[in-house]
C-alpha cells in the first residue's frame, strides 16, 4: 500500500512513531495534529523498555543506542520492618530493562520524523467524520481536511476512538500513582545505599513505590524516578470520573498529606528522604485506568498507543506497545494491496496483544496494590513464587513479543 494521505491525531510518542511508520511505508503526505501548542518535551517522567523488546524495536528501526538510557538489571523489594537506613531486603528478581526519560525519548523520535511530515502543534482535532473511502478531520480553527487513513494516537480521550464502534472510555482502576523525580546530586547518601542498576520497590500495606534511575532532563546526568501506588484516602472527595491527571503544581493538599503520611509511617529513612527531596512543584498524581478496545482498526481509522489500550504501568510496557503499534502499522501498510487489507491486518495483529496487556496489568495491580501480601513475611523463595504468580510466569511482562515479520 503506497501513496495516499495519512493523518496522525496526537503528536507524543505514539504519534511520532506512527508518523514515522506512515512515512517509511510510502505515504505521499503525512500530517500530525498535536493539540498542545508547546512543551511536550517537558512532559512525562520515567519509562522503561525490556531488553528483548528493545532488540525487536531496534531491528525495526524505531529505537537505537544513541537515545539516552540507563541500564537496569534487578528489582528488589524492601520493607521498613527490621531494616536499617535503606530497609530490609526481602528478595530480588531479574529486571533486564533500559530506562528512559519521556521527554528525551520524545525529542529523539520527533527528530527522526522527516521534514516532509507536516507536524502541526496547537492543532486540536474536534471531530472525525468517517467516510467509505477515508475520513474528514475538523479542527478547532474551522478547517476540514480529508485523508485516506487516520491514525488515532491521541491517548485516553481519543476523538478518533470516539467515532468507532469500539467507542468507550477508560475505567478508573480505584487507585492512583504519585510520581516525582530527584536529581542524582540531591539523592540521600551514601552513594552505596542504592545501586544504580537497581529498581528498588519499597513496600507497605495496600501499595508500593518503585524507584529507578533515568536520564536527566536534556540528557544531562541522571535522576531518580519514583512512582508511588496507593488508593486515595478513604475520606477523599477526589473521585476521577473522566480520564484526567493532576500535573505539577496542581496536586491537592489532601493528596499531598495522604502521601506524606504513608511515607512517614512505612518507609525506611533513606526512601523517606528521597521522597522529601522531591519539590512539590515537580510532583504529579495520575489516576490509573483500564481500557482495551475490541478492534484497533475499523474502516479507514486505526488506533495506536493509549488510544487503543490503556494498561496500568505495572507491566513496564507503555512506550513499548506504542512503538510496537507503529512497527506493525508500517509492516501492514507495506504489504497490503488496499487500505482495507492494511487496516484488517493491523487490527488482527494488535488487538489481541492489547487486551492481554490490560489483563496482565490488572493482575499485577491486584497483587501489588489492591490485595498486597504480608510483605514483611516474604523471603527470597516466597517472593519469587509470589512474583511468578502475579506476573503470570512473566508472560508479557515488559511487553509481548512482536509477531515475526
Amino acid at each position: 500500500m503506497r501513496g495516499g494521505r495519512i493523518a496522525v491525531v496526537g503528536g507524543s510518542i505514539a504519534g511520532c512513531a506512527t508518523a514515522l511508520a506512515a512515512t517509511r511505508a510510502g505515504a505521499d503526505e503525512v500530517v500530525v495534529y498535536e493539540r498542545a501548542a508547546g512543551g511536550l518535551r517537558d512532559r512525562g517522567l520515567g519509562l522503561a523498555v525490556h531488553d528483548e523488546r528493545y532488540a525487536e524495536l531496534e531491528a525495526a528501526g524505531y529505537v537505537d543506542a544513541a537515545m539516552p538510557w540507563v541500564r537496569l538489571t534487578r528489582r528488589s523489594w524492601l520493607t521498613r520492618d527490621g531494616g536499617g537506613r535503606s530497609g530490609r531486603r526481602l528478595g530480588q528478581v531479574p529486571f533486564p530493562f533500559r530506562s528512559y526519560n519521556w521527554g528525551s525519548l520524545w525529542r529523539e523520535l520527533r527528530a527522526r520524523i522527516p521534514a516532509s511530515v507536516d507536524y502541526r502543534q496547537g492543532a486540536a482535532v474536534e471531530r472525525v467524520l468517517p467516510e467509505p473511502d477515508g475520513a474528514v478531520l475538523h479542527t478547532a480553527d474551522g478547517r476540514a481536511e480529508r485523508f485516506d487513513l487516520v491514525v488515532g494516537a491521541d491517548g485516553y480521550r481519543s476523538v478518533v476512538r470516539a467515532v468507532t464502534r469500539a467507542a468507550t472510555v477508560p475505567a478508573y482502576a480505584g487507585y492512583l500513582a504519585w510520581r516525582g523525580t530527584v536529581p542524582a546530586g540531591a539523592l540521600p547518601g551514601p552513594p552505596t545505599a542504592w545501586p544504580e542498576d537497581e529498581a528498588a520497590t519499597v513496600t507497605f500495606p495496600g501499595g508500593h513505590m518503585i524507584a529507578y534511575r533515568i536520564p536527566g532532563p536534556g540528557s544531562t546526568g541522571t535522576c531518580a524516578n519514583w512512582v508511588f501506588y496507593a488508593p486515595p484516602p478513604p475520606s477523599s472527595a477526589f473521585v476521577p470520573r473522566d480520564p484526567t491527571s493532576l500535573p505539577p503544581g496542581t496536586v491537592t493538599d489532601e493528596l499531598v498529606a495522604h502521601h506524606t503520611a504513608v511515607v512517614e509511617e512505612h518507609f525506611p529513612p533513606y526512601w523517606r528522604e528521597l521522597v522529601a527531596r522531591t519539590p512539590r512543584s515537580q510532583a504529579t498524581v495520575q489516576p490509573l485506568y483500564d481500557l482495551a478496545v475490541p478492534h484497533y482498526g475499523e474502516g479507514r481509522l486505526v488506533l495506536a498507543g493509549d488510544a487503543a489500550a490503556v494498561a496500568r504501568p505495572h507491566t513496564g510496557s507503555g512506550a513499548v506497545k506504542a512503538l510496537q503499534d507503529a512497527t506493525v502499522l508500517e509492516r501492514c501498510l507495506r504489504r497490503a494491496g488496499t487500505w482495507d487489507e492494511a487496516v484488517a491486518a493491523y487490527d488482527a495483529e494488535r488487538s489481541p496483544g492489547g487486551r492481554a496487556m490490560v489483563a496482565l496489568a490488572r493482575r499485577l495491580g491486584r497483587a501489588q496494590v489492591q490485595a498486597t501480601p504480608d510483605w514483611a513475611a516474604m523471603d527470597q523463595e516466597a517472593l519469587e513464587r509470589w512474583w511468578r504468580d502475579a506476573a503470570d510466569g512473566e508472560r508479557g511482562f515488559g511487553g509481548r513479543a512482536l509477531t515475526p515479520s
